[in-house]
């Protein structure tokens, strides 16, 4: 196991800065998600820490040990592609122990590294004859084989439908951990970064402009467009005074900057119930999400403005009831929004 530590990196394309002075800091032995848009570098910075790509400036660190300089075959990084790569005219056991050498073969670490992710009886087996899935679970065995210190993946599910992809994801998880595996996972689905990783790193534009757990960078985002991009946001015009904000729900309480316009709830935050007389705020149901386990509400207040909430279970209001709405928990806010 080994630290990352990538320090200032930066790479341009022509006038195009893909990466401006990058920092990063990946825990041995922990998962790191890069979660960010398309074009924002994230795969361009994997690229260079594999050394698949050259910095223009900064430093790329394994274990303490600068690395910046040195080709990719004497980095020692693992690779998971997104469309897993096997050798075609390979057995999966012949696929894990490419790169191998006649001890490491012998050793068992072939069917050790197939048994972490779940195919110790499909070691005889050809690519051809395995499921997107399964072969998926070949590169990773393949990547980690050779223990190396750091192991990427790009985007390694983003191939695969979305039942799949959860066990996959969750799967792979487990068996790097058991493996003591340092990982660098990029991606732009949120759902994957949050779900599986350790800590997460929001690019933009070519910067990192958050990093933290996964539990931080939710509930507590650097600026409007991070809280945008890492979850359903519902945004509220306010009158701030001190910790409470004056707001078309009412008066709500408020964490944050000071200063801000708008304040931020999640749509778990919009408690939804029967509508009654006495309740000081209600609203319509203008459309209604729906995914088995919980569904999305579209809500229009009363004086127009439009809101969701996220209600757990199979049962919510159709579209056209009218429902009473409330607030679970502070709102946050921020200097500009």
């Amino acid at each position: 196991m080994a630290n990352l530590t990538v320090v200032g990196l930066t790479k341009r394309y022509g006038r195009t800065a893909a990466l401006s002075g990058v920092d990063l800091t990946v825990k041995s032995g922990s998962l790191t998600a890069v979660l960010g848009p398309s074009g924002c570098g994230k795969t361009t910075l994997l690229r260079c820490v594999a050394g698949f790509e050259s910095s223009d400036a900064g430093d790329i660190l394994i274990a303490g040990r600068s690395v910046t300089s040195l080709p990719p075959h004497r980095r020692r990084v693992g690779i998971v592609p997104q469309e897993g790569a096997l050798f075609p005219h390979f057995s999966v056991f012949d696929n894990v122990a490419y790169g191998l050498d006649r001890t490491a073969r012998r050793s068992g670490r072939v069917e050790a590294v197939l048994a972490l992710v779940g195919l110790a009886d499909l070691a005889a087996r050809m690519p051809h004859q395995l499921s997107g899935g399964q072969q998926q679970r070949v590169a990773v065995a393949r990547a980690l084989a050779p223990r190396p210190p750091v192991v990427l993946l790009d985007e390694p599910f983003s191939a695969l439908d979305a039942a799949l992809r959860t066990d996959l994801r969750r799967d792979i998880r487990d068996a790097m951990l058991a493996d003591g595996a340092t990982a660098v996972l990029v991606t732009h689905d949120q759902n994957e970064a949050l779900s599986i990783a350790d800590d997460i790193a929001v690019m933009r534009d070519g910067h990192i402009v958050q990093g933290g757990s996964p539990v931080d960078v939710y509930a507590q985002p650097a600026d409007p467009w991070v809280a945008a991009f890492v979850g359903e946001s519902v945004w509220l015009d306010a009158t701030i005074d001190g910790t409470l904000a004056k707001t078309p729900l009412g008066v709500i309480s408020v964490v944050g900057e000071p200063g801000g316009a708008k304040v931020l709830l999640r749509p778990e935050q919009i408690q939804v119930s029967e509508s009654s007389i006495d309740q000081s705020q209600s609203a319509v149901v203008v459309r209604q999400d729906f995914f088995g386990h919980d569904a999305l509400l579209g809500l229009r207040l009363s004086d127009g403005t439009e809101i969701s909430a996220r209600i757990i279970g199979p049962s919510a209001p159709p579209v056209g009831a009218v429902v009473g709405v409330g607030v679970h928990g502070p709102a946050r806010s921020f200097k500009t929004v």
